[in-house]
């Protein structure tokens, strides 16, 4: 109803306002924030409707979380074959797979289930890097499934696959394929592993399975109710394809407009496909005019480029001394000479660039190039971001600061890979200062915290909890001088994240004159204990006033 206020009570609000850091009620009125306080504080806006169904719950600010994607939404829609535990977006969880011999087995599972003996299996994040002390899986543990059915295996860092021959042959893909990232044994004869897109695209029949997954109704439904059960309210889908393959705009556009749809939504489109490229400036001019579409839970602040792979693919530009053991694949993924071509459009026509960079040597051009650029076309709150970030240096982020350039760290991979990182992809010094959120706080770059989604599951609390704790599954603190406070940490998920996508006027913060947009939490992310963070459940949000409750684990959901 219009007009009609609503106030809420909760047991504790942080509001992440500064000049107002805490409050027991919050009254809104048409999906907008009137002001937070007590009770008595906000009455006289007028006739209200006291909700207390939160009383007994803490509210934050909905959650932001500025890199993932719709992928997430894809992952419920294949076999799930990762080696960690992952929650799905109707409650209940997929179990991981430990040893080759499980995997193995359930994949034989698999085929077995399957009807059709030529349908393909295509199936999502498996990673080789976590069974140590076996040999890397080749073609030939695929084979033992099935010689005849096609297999994909699309590893979690979206960066590779493993095909079996079967799933080889049918796309042509043979020893006298010359392509970069084609992965080969000693004799030189085909190992099944592909690396990066160009490699990947090569066994077509998987990669364009994977890639329209991403791009169903069904994708963007799970993706909306994985956020809303973290407790996210405002999510990048950031490898958005509508510049690419615009018939996807409808679909996007019908389902984020629908009442119950629990999410914002801001997209940033890929120009092109790495190898690939365009008219960035007639892509520019496309963004532009996406703008003017926009929608209160769709909107479109900029773009993204990705300049290189994976640190636990290997295929990370890493500066030297680069990797301790393992083959370097470092694979760039852009022309550095062209770079600044590709991205001037971007930057004169006011639009704001993410660039995804795991390793530091191609961190090093994307500053070079902003810094060009802002010596070219001068743009004091430009806010372009440098996104995974996650081997920055001191020196790398002094410049971040002097030029205004954000970071957006991969939390994440302190938890999933920091093991590996510390033992044989960089070492143990660099594996200490990845994402070295407590060094950007010192140097003052602005940074937000990211799950880079379906990567690794979306969940704030869990970055959050990673950048706090900075502990693996093997027990190491991994950087004890990187660790942050729940309360930094909990603004890289709010304003941080809300800043680095333009939108930090009306989003981030539960202050007078923002969107109402909450998270709905069982217990206080800044009382608990620190190891507790991610362990505290989330009953919902409420997005522009709306309360849409998170599905209960063991729920199912239609």
């Amino acid at each position: 109803e219009m007009n009609k206020i609503t106030i809420y009570s909760a047991k504790s609000i942080i509001t992440m306002n500064p000049a107002n850091p805490f409050a027991t009620h919050v009254a809104v009125r048409d999906g907008l924030i009137l002001g937070a306080g007590s009770l008595e504080e906000l009455a006289p806006w007028g006739a209200y409707e006291l909700d207390e169904r939160f009383s007994d719950k803490i509210i934050t600010p909905g959650f932001v979380e500025a890199h993932a994607h719709v992928m997430e939404g894809a992952t419920a829609l294949m076999p799930y074959v990762g080696y960690f535990d992952r929650p799905l977006p109707d409650g209940s969880i997929a179990k991981g797979f430990q040893s080759y011999k499980a995997l193995i087995q359930h994949l034989k599972d698999l085929h077995n289930s399957l009807a059709d003996p030529t349908e393909p299996l295509i199936t999502r994040g498996f990673d080789p890097i976590y069974f140590d002390g076996e040999e890397r899986l080749t073609l030939k543990h695929l084979d033992e499934v099935s010689a005849t059915r096609p297999i994909y295996m699309f590893h979690a860092s979206g960066h590779l696959a493993t095909a079996n021959t079967a799933m080889l042959e049918l796309d042509g893909v043979t020893r006298e394929t010359q392509v970069e990232g084609v992965g080969r044994f000693a004799d030189g004869a085909l190992n099944g592993e592909l690396r990066e897109p160009s490699a990947m695209a090569l066994c077509r029949t998987g990669y364009r399975a994977i890639q329209l997954a991403n791009v169903t109704e069904a994708a963007l439904r799970n993706f909306g109710a994985s956020a809303r059960n973290a407790g996210i309210t405002t999510c990048t889908d950031l490898a958005g394809g509508l510049i690419i393959a615009p018939r996807a705009k409808t679909m996007w556009q019908t389902v984020t407009s629908e009442e119950d749809f629990p999410l914002r939504v801001a997209m940033y489109n890929i120009p092109a496909m790495p190898g690939l490229t365009a008219d960035f400036s007639e892509v520019a001019d496309k963004v532009l005019q996406l703008r003017d579409e926009a929608t209160d839970k769709l909107c479109f602040p900029g773009v993204k480029l990705i300049l290189d792979g994976s640190i636990q693919g290997f295929t990370a530009m890493i500066k030297e001394p680069g990797y301790i053991t393992g083959e370097d694949h470092g694979q760039l993924l852009t022309v550095p000479d062209q770079l600044i071509d590709w991205l001037r459009p971007f930057h004169k026509a006011g639009i704001n660039v993410h660039m995804h960079c795991n390793g530091n040597l191609t961190q090093d051009l994307a500053i070079e190039t902003i810094e060009a650029l802002l010596i070219e076309h001068p743009w004091l709150d430009h806010r372009h971001t440098i996104t995974h970030a996650q081997l920055t240096t001191q020196a790398q982020l002094k410049k971040m600061h002097r030029l205004g350039i954000c970071a957006n760290f991969f939390a994440n991979h302190i938890w999933y890979w920091g093991d590996q990182h510390f033992e044989f992809t960089v070492g143990p010094e660099r594996a200490n200062a990845l994402e070295p959120c407590a060094s950007a706080l010192r140097e003052r770059v602005p940074f937000a915290l990211h799950s880079d989604a379906g990567v690794t599951p979306l969940g704030q609390l869990h970055t959050m909890w990673c950048a706090v704790n900075r502990l693996t599954p093997k027990g190491r603190i991994l950087g004890e001088h990187e660790k942050i406070t729940a309360q930094q940490a909990l603004h890289a998920v709010t304003l941080g994240a809300a800043y680095q996508l333009h939108m930090d006027d009306h989003i981030g913060s539960i202050e007078a004159g923002k969107s109402a947009d909450f998270a709905i939490l069982n217990e206080n992310p800044l009382q608990v204990e620190p190891v507790k963070i991610r362990d505290i459940k989330v009953w919902g949000t409420v997005l522009s006033g709306r309360v849409f409750e998170a599905a209960q684990p063991g729920s199912r959901e239609d």
